[in-house]
């Protein structure tokens, strides 16, 4: 039987009496079926028409109601600018009435703040393709932001019904809002403010979903900063503790992890990028090419996936991948002379022509004390007599055992 606006109040108000978070999230989905019952009872909505409802629930939840019916309006004719100032106005509505209230209104305030992202991305997508001007999504998450600020400031409820255990999912969201509109800088007043509160739980006590959401976002914001040991510890934990049957997820993990593994000398296994066809497209040529020390084949990998590459802000880091490449060649330079420890630098140069690499003696050698520099190659060069001398143990130590593995400058 088709819902009307006095059956779906009167439902809303069975939600906040029983305290039902879960039910009081359903309700207020333009998603849910209602939402277009709703729409065969008011074909048109505006505000006018809904001045006799006012006063028939509670404030603020009479205006919650008519204003979800306009954003379902608004969502019926395909007009999604509107249809998110309308759901704004809902989410200021609602945020009255959950600073007011126990950790039992979570559920709700999830979904509403997750469907005013939803509904800023899709303002923002249709005013662009129609070549206007749309900041639905900052706007999105100047809300969002002060829900967490709602979420923190719970000094009142027991720590079971605590609001605080909303903390991570709305981080969550606002920092997916600051990477959408490339906004990044801003993540740091969140990050400050988690922080500065000594009193929320341990991360470890929240839902592994939150958890696994954050640490992705403090994994890509170190990945952003160059702090690639805190990153790769970050996006590992966050890929080990995402559900299995999250595979999109592991895949936007996976896209930062890889690099950052393959920085360490930790090359991917055939089976892991079998599992992501996508990712093993875009990586498969330089991981390859790492493997037999072939520089030209990595250098024309990075030529042609430049676009794709810098928007995903991963150029960089394959850029600075490239010396793994350099190392492999000469470690096979090493095994070919029976791993001596004297080998003159023209056999390094004549490696880096055969590879494509068309360089003069002199910088063939630069490279060579550049690897040495970098701890990738033990030993030293002779410059009188044109000769590399490698130790004699752990000429070419392991990746993962240099001393700042991720330095490369």
């Amino acid at each position: 039987m088709p819902m009307d606006l006095m059956t779906f109040m009167s439902q809303l108000n069975d939600a906040l009496v029983a305290e039902n978070g879960p039910n009081l999230a359903y309700l207020l989905r333009p998603t849910s079926p209602h939402g277009k019952d709703l729409m065969k009872e008011f074909r048109n909505p505006t505000r006018p028409m809904f001045k006799r409802y006012e006063g028939s629930m509670q404030s603020p939840w009479d205006e919650i109601a008519i204003q979800y019916v306009l954003v379902c309006g608004h969502i019926a004719k395909r007009r999604p600018g509107e249809a998110f100032k309308e759901h704004s106005q809902l989410v200021s509505l609602f945020l009255r009435f959950f600073t007011e209230n126990r950790g039992w209104t979570l559920p709700a305030l999830f979904s509403v703040l997750r469907d005013l992202r939803d509904l800023a991305f899709d303002a923002d997508h249709h005013a662009k393709y129609n070549g206007q001007r749309s900041e639905c999504m900052e706007d999105a998450a100047r809300t969002i932001a002060k829900a967490f600020g709602n979420c923190m400031t719970d000094r009142t409820s027991p720590p079971d019904q605590s609001r605080k255990w909303g903390i991570y999912y709305v981080v969550g969201l606002v920092l997916k809002c600051y990477f959408r509109v490339k906004r990044i800088s801003l993540s740091k007043n969140v990050l400050r403010a988690l922080d500065a509160n000594t009193d929320i739980p341990p991360l470890s006590a929240y839902p592994r979903s939150h958890q696994v959401t954050y640490r992705y976002y403090l994994g890509m914001l170190s990945f952003l900063n160059e702090e690639y040991a805190k990153s790769e510890q970050e996006l590992t934990l966050a890929f080990y503790h995402c559900h299995i049957e999250a595979h999109s997820n592991q895949e936007r993990i996976l896209t930062y992890l890889i690099p950052l593994r393959i920085l360490k000398g930790h090359l991917p296994s055939e089976e892991l990028m079998r599992r992501f066809p996508i990712l093993d497209e875009l990586y498969a040529p330089f991981i390859a090419a790492i493997r037999v020390g072939d520089i030209a084949t990595y250098d024309r990998a990075l030529e042609s996936r430049e676009r794709r590459l810098v928007e995903l802000n991963l150029w960089l880091t394959l850029e600075k991948a490239r010396e793994l490449c350099l190392r492999g060649l000469f470690r096979r330079v090493w095994v070919a002379t029976n791993k001596s420890t004297r080998i003159p630098i023209l056999m390094f140069h004549s490696s880096l022509k055969i590879s494509g690499v068309d360089v003069v003696e002199a910088e063939a050698e630069c490279l060579v004390a550049n690897m040495i520099y970098k701890g990738f190659m033990r030993g030293y060069i002779s410059h009188e007599k044109q000769m590399v001398v490698l130790a004699q143990t752990n000429a070419f130590p392991r990746l993962a055992d240099r001393q700042t593995p991720f330095a490369m400058t």
